[in-house]
């Protein structure tokens, strides 16, 4: 029997072979108390506050330190090397030597030696071991912020967890933390988080929640979380009937809330019942609230790790806001209760139902059932009801209602707009928007120009050249392809799932069909109630939307799809890279698809990806004509996965597989080199996230470790994973260039040199711990 060993109390020891597995998510690595392994005595006086007799490199002397050869210190068991760490201290060092522009992460642009000496754990920290370079020493300082968080004063590091696979790493952050990071919850216990909102400007911060009509077990039950926290000062409002009349949501521009969502019925514990909350994802940053398309793509994310229940629960609660609210929203914040934005529900719920448990066949049937019922009063009461119904053309535009200045923008955002009129009528900026919202002074033309502006807005393509001041008008490529979607969707879920007969249960009205002016002047509707929906008039509703695409919007000379300006009657020639949306709903032809991928992929293809649309339509930029966010040569999660997905469905996956490795590899090399940033966007001609747009970047203003990502971009990682083969993952690992990639992949240079021993993929490989997938 061994000797017993001595150890201050709340230290336990464990056996090499019992240590835990070094890519761990941080709860379950960092979790429980201090532990240490046998191999080597720990040293009872380093516990106390004993440094070791080799202090880390250093200030001047970091240039002696010589370079990591073969006889650097090993393991001796011949296991994975570990360090001995005292957390507090490590940070303090790592951020002084390293962190030389202050924004407490280590990066490329950091100009610190890049090299620490850590003690190694075998030799009680006596013997030390460089650890170098920028991946290296960010994701150290990430480790120790961790550790932090679970309040460790010492911890035993594997190196493993530093020299980690970058792909691994940012994957596993993904679904381990960055999702659970960006988890909201409506309820008494989830209030305080979600009520925050960064874009209140009003300086008005207590707590508001506003609860629709025909809720009172809601409204009540808010009442009493207030009462049961009074330090909330929680402000609880129901909405009339009609919550989205554009002069009732401007009287809420001074009082903003967060407006409530679905809720499940749950035994209280003390033989009652309650509500709570059901959990959905925020995309984060300064976006801390449900929205509607980030949603759909944070969704694909949500399962492709498994976590079916959240993406459900979120479609629950768009079936909720259909309901209450008439649409699904821009956002659940009041400012946003006349703004819808892209459409995906009807995608989302089918891909939702199709991963659901099977066990019960019926309750997934019945889930479905009020998804599409949700989605058809939506298409008819939204998207195809007027004012975004243009009848002449049976076309859709992104038009909402709304009335002055968008409350939830930066201060200044329309400053260089309100200016002149400011001037004219003798007022400052400010007083003017005061007198424009509160309507004592007329100003038709900037009526028209924030008519336009909202529509931007509903778009999610805020700003954008190519809808300057005339969004409201367009029948766009994408809407349109995302409502013949819905068409084709909606037909099949009632043809397959629902015997071809769904009864609706709400009544609204429906829109008429075919489309006319004439139609449309008729105001007499047919109710919803007063006929099953069977699924050939859907088909013959996309079928006529695919006609009328073809005849408004695709331009064969060009080989691309544009907008349709239904005021000017003329197609605009602004080259958008959401043509190719055409691919993800299917309605292209063999033939156009095409000429789409030969003819026009290339001019929205560049280094990091697919640009949101080409230079020459964006045009020249200047100090009077700045970088819009949405135009060239920024790249977004929304496009790469619909344009991955498109070219698949038609056969590309070659041409998918080449994109997806585009954005992937710029989003792995700005993680390995930005210790861990993953933000809302990239200038992917730059392959950089320091984006100069009108919003600059979300996501990038953390300290020490990144902990939410950003909601669609932690997606796109995700989805574009499946895409790759294991090649073109590792090669992504070793943050291989597309460039050096492709061309080496498809000619015989890579051949010579690998037959030289100096393929650089090789050689990286050799330098990263790489696990097979």
């Amino acid at each position: 029997m061994a000797p017993v060993v001595n150890h201050p109390t709340g230290v336990s020891f464990v056996d090499e072979r019992d240590a835990k597995h070094p890519h761990l998510d941080a709860a379950a690595y960092y979790g429980g108390g201090e532990s240490f392994t046998r191999s080597r005595t720990y040293s009872h006086s380093q516990i106390h506050g004993y440094k070791p007799k080799k202090a880390p490199a250093f200030q001047e002397d970091w240039h002696l330190r010589p370079r990591r050869m073969s006889h650097d210190e090993k393991s001796v068991s011949g296991g994975p090397r570990r360090f001995l760490i005292d957390v507090e201290e490590t940070i303090r060092v790592v951020l002084e030597q390293e962190d030389t522009d202050g924004d407490f992460q280590i990066s490329v642009t950091d100009a610190g030696p890049k090299m620490m000496a850590l003690g190694t754990a075998t030799s009680n920290g006596f013997k030390t071991f460089d650890i170098r370079g920028t991946y290296m020493l960010s994701n150290l300082l990430q480790e120790l912020a961790l550790a932090k968080d679970h309040n460790r004063k010492r911890i035993v590091l594997d190196e493993a967890r530093l020299t980690e696979n970058p792909v691994d790493r940012l994957s596993r952050m993904i679904k381990n933390s960055f999702w659970h990071s960006l988890t909201r919850r409506i309820d008494g216990d989830g209030l305080e988080i979600i009520t925050a909102d960064p874009k209140n400007r009003t300086g008005k911060i207590n707590p508001r929640i506003y609860v629709p009509h025909g809720e009172p077990a809601m409204a009540e039950y808010y009442r009493k979380v207030a009462k049961d926290k009074p330090h909330m000062k929680l402000d609880v409002q129901v909405l009339p009937e009609k919550p989205d009349d554009p002069v009732f949501v401007k009287s809420l521009n001074n009082k903003p809330g967060i407006l409530a969502l679905a809720m499940n019925e749950v035994d209280d514990g003390k033989g009652g019942k309650s509500l709570k909350g059901i959990p959905f994802i925020v995309p984060g940053a300064r976006f801390n609230e449900l929205y509607n398309w980030d949603s759909y793509f944070i969704s694909l994310g949500l399962l492709v790790d498994g976590q079916i229940s959240m993406a459900k629960g979120m479609v629950d609660h768009f079936i909720f806001e259909i309901k209450h609210y008439g649409k699904i929203l821009n956002g659940s914040r009041s400012y946003y209760l006349c703004r819808t934005q892209p459409p995906f529900l009807t995608d989302m719920a089918l891909q939702i139902y199709n991963q659901l448990d099977k066990s019960d066949v019926d309750e997934n049937r019945a889930w479905l059932k009020r998804a599409i019922q949700a989605a058809i009063k939506e298409y008819h009461t939204v998207w195809v009801a007027e004012p975004r119904m243009d009848p002449k053309t049976g076309l859709s535009r992104y038009r909402p209602d709304g009335l002055g200045i968008p409350p939830e923008t930066e201060a200044s955002h329309f400053t260089h707009i309100l200016e002149p009129y400011a001037e004219k009528h003798g007022l400052s900026v400010l007083e003017f928007s005061e007198k424009y919202n509160d309507g004592s002074l007329k100003e038709p033309k900037l009526d028209e120009y924030f008519l336009h502006d909202r529509a931007v807005r509903e778009s999610g393509h805020d700003t954008t050249y190519r809808f300057e001041k005339r969004c409201a008008n367009l029948a766009t490529i994408d809407l349109q392809a995302l409502l013949y979607k819905y068409e084709v969707d909606i037909g099949t879920a009632i043809r397959e799932v629902f015997d071809d007969e769904l009864e609706l249960e709400e009544d609204f009205p429906l829109a008429p069909f075919p489309p006319s002016p004439k139609a449309y002047a008729n105001r007499s509707r047919e109710s919803s109630r007063k006929r099953a929906q069977c699924s050939d008039e859907w088909f013959q509703r996309a079928a006529f939307r695919k006609e009328r695409i073809d005849k408004y919007l695709w331009n064969e000379s060009k080989n691309l799809y544009f907008d349709y300006d239904t005021a000017t009657e003329k197609q605009i020639l602004y080259e958008s890279v959401t043509a190719f949306w055409a691919l993800w709903a299917g309605c292209a032809s063999e033939d156009q698809c095409q000429k789409l991928v030969t003819q026009s992929l290339k001019k929205f293809e560049v280094l990091g990806g697919v640009v949101s649309g080409t230079e020459e339509s964006r045009g020249k930029i200047s100090l009077d004509r700045p970088n819009r966010q949405w135009d060239y040569p920024y790249a977004w999660p929304p496009h790469q996965i619909m344009m991955w997905v498109g070219l698949e469905r038609y056969g590309y996956l070659e041409e998918a597989q080449r994109l997806a490795y585009r954005f992937l590899y710029m989003m792995t090399t700005a993680f390995v080199d930005f210790n861990g940033v993953v933000p809302e966007k990239f200038d992917a001609v730059k392959l950089s996230h320091l984006v100069d747009a009108e919003y600059g970047n979300q996501g990038i203003d953390f300290k020490m470790v990144p902990r939410e990502g950003f909601g669609w971009m932690n997606s796109a990682y995700q989805v574009g994973l499946s895409f790759l083969t294991s090649h073109m993952r590792r090669a992504v690992a070793a943050c291989t260039s597309p460039e050096v990639f492709f061309n080496h992949a498809n000619g015989s240079e890579v051949r010579a040199i690998r037959s030289g021993g100096m393929d650089p993929l090789g050689l990286a490989m050799d330098a990263l711990e790489i696990t097979s997938q």
